[in-house]
Order: C-alpha cells, then structure tokens, then sequence
C-alpha cells in the first residue's frame, strides 16, 4: 500500500495559514495574527464549556441583565471573561467593548487594535442545544498607542474594520473570518485541538430560494418589509429561521438566501447591534460577493454613534437583498 494511502494529508491549519497569509495584510508586523490566534484560543475554551453545559451548572440565567435590558445567562458571562482573557494577555488589543459591559475596557496597553465582540449570541438557545456563535470585529485605534483610548478609537464605520469573522458552535465548531482578501473558514478538530481550513475562498450565491425573519412580529414590520415576505411566499421560497444570528447568517452564507431582522413597532430602531454584529456580518458578506443594508444604506458606511447602537439589517445573497430593499422605493 502507498505511503500517501495509508496517511491522508488532514489539511491546513489556522495558524500556517494565518502565517501564509500575513503579507496581504498592510500592516504585516505579525500583530493581527496574534491577535486571531488569541480569538481562536478563546473560542476553544467556550467550545469546551458550550459542550458540557447540560452537564454542570452553566446553563440558564444568571439572574442579571446586560447593557440592552436583556437577561444574561450564565454562558454570556463566562464567555465574556474568557474573551476579554485572552485578548488581555494576548496583548495586541488596547480595548474591548462587548455586548455584556456597558462602558469601554480599556486594557491600559502598547495594543494597536479595538475590538468590539458578541461574545455569545443565542446564547439562550443553548438550553435547547441550539447552535450559538461569536461574532467580533477589529478595528485599528486612530489615538497614539499608550494613550487612553477615546470614543472616536471605537465608533468607527464598518468599512474601517481591519478584521472580522465569527465562531460557531453547532454540529462541528467553525471559525470564519476576513481581513479584506476574502472570506475564509477552519473547522475545529478537537483530538488535535486544530482549527483546519475546510471552506477556502467562501462565496455567498448570487441568488437564493431561503428567507430568514421572525414572522412572529409581522404585524408590527413596516409595510417593505410585509411586502417583500409576502414576495417570498409567492414565489415558493423557504422560510428557515434558527434563532441564533450567526447560525442563520451561516446556512444562508453557503446556500444562498437572506437574513432580515427589521424596524418593527416595538424596536423602531431594529434590534441588532451596529457595532459587534452587523458590521462584522456585513464585512464578511461583501468579501463573499453579497450585500448588507438597513434598508437604506450600506450597513458598512453607517456612521456609529453608540457603543450599542441597534439597526434594522438586511444581509445576504446580492440579487436577494437588493430585491428586498427595492420596496422601499
């Protein structure tokens, strides 16, 4: 039997090909790359923990609520400890602003980067062993470094984002991210403890046949968006909605179709957040060939005003979103 036949190569992994991949980046002085490194370790420790949450004591709330009024669970906590953890003794980033923490953190550092991080979105799913996900952006800081970090470090348009991508934990655990030269996503092989490129050079279909909203609230959608969901029903599309954003911005990133979470009566504003959500979403889906919008603008030039600014988001497949702000004309 051949050599080549009885050890199959297993691939590529995240580090060799951050290493590989370095020089395309403009500021190529191996901080990003620590800095993804730091990202991936994490998502590994809250992989680790999101495996035995139905076995100990970390499932459910935790009795608070976050900056949003939501109720946070126990999961949302830890793994917002084992973020800011990492990414602290990391080094490469001078502050975070996460979902969870209502003020800046400031890690009072030689760090070059901001980053503005989900640290667990779904999260509530897990009782119901739903995927959930991370979603992160990063974002280089415009003040001298050793400097307290300003609110300008952190409000930044999504089309200054340096880095993006997002960590999903479902069947198999994937890390997908961005650093403008495309999109690409590692598959988490827990014997070797090796994230390993499974999904080179992603492209979202131009067109789809999936549409993904809560119909739940549709009374309260602005009539666009009534119009656009009664579109997709006549023309035989799919309705699939998981409930975990980075989930349905996923299946949707590989087969083709739209994510919308819009204005409704009871969030005028949308709900998900500009800053730690949608623009890391939006990132990741121009490199990929689709198109993100609040159904007026280009999510990436919104020009954020608040660490935890909320916008309506259409995301998705290029012909598919187009056709759905169309009806706001």
């Amino acid at each position: 039997m051949e050599d080549s036949r009885i050890a199959l190569p297993i691939g590529t992994t995240l580090d060799r090909f951050i290493k590989k991949k370095q020089d395309e980046f403009q500021y190529a002085t191996g901080e990003l790359s620590q800095l993804l490194r730091d990202i991936a370790l994490a998502g590994k420790v809250v992989n680790r923990e999101i495996n035995k949450a139905g076995l100990i004591n970390i499932i459910g709330p935790i009795g608070s609520q976050n900056i949003q009024g939501e109720d946070q669970q126990k999961l949302d906590v830890l793994a917002n400890i084992r973020f800011i953890r990492a990414l602290t003794k990391g080094g490469e980033a001078c502050a975070i602003v996460s979902e969870e923490d209502e003020e800046i953190t400031d890690l009072q550092n030689e760090g070059k980067y901001v980053i503005a991080i989900d640290p667990l979105d779904g999260s509530s799913n897990i009782d119901v062993n739903v995927s959930v996900g991370t979603i992160f952006s990063v974002y280089r800081r415009f003040t001298p470094v050793g400097t307290p970090i300003t609110k300008e470090d952190v409000l930044q348009k999504g089309q200054e984002q340096v880095a993006a991508g997002y960590l999903l934990y479902g069947s198999s655990t994937m890390l997908v991210y961005t650093t403008g030269h495309g999109v690409n996503g590692f598959t988490y092989e827990a014997s070797l403890g090796e994230y390993f490129l499974s999904h080179p050079d992603m492209i979202i279909p131009e067109d789809g046949k999936i549409y993904s909203i809560n119909e739940g609230g549709y009374n309260g959608f602005e009539k666009p968006v009534k119009d656009y969901v009664e579109y997709c029903k006549s023309n035989s599309m799919s309705a699939r909605y998981i409930g975990s954003l980075v989930a349905d911005f996923h299946r949707n990133l590989l087969k083709g179709g739209i994510y919308i979470y819009p204005s409704t009566e009871a969030s005028p504003a949308g709900k998900l957040r500009l800053l730690y959500e949608c623009n890391a979403l939006a990132f990741i889906v121009e490199q990929a060939g689709g198109e993100a919008s609040d159904g007026r603008r280009r999510i990436l030039e919104i020009q954020p005003e608040e660490f935890h600014q909320r916008v309506p988001l259409f995301i998705g497949s290029k012909k598919m979103v187009e056709k759905a702000i169309s009806f706001y004309n």
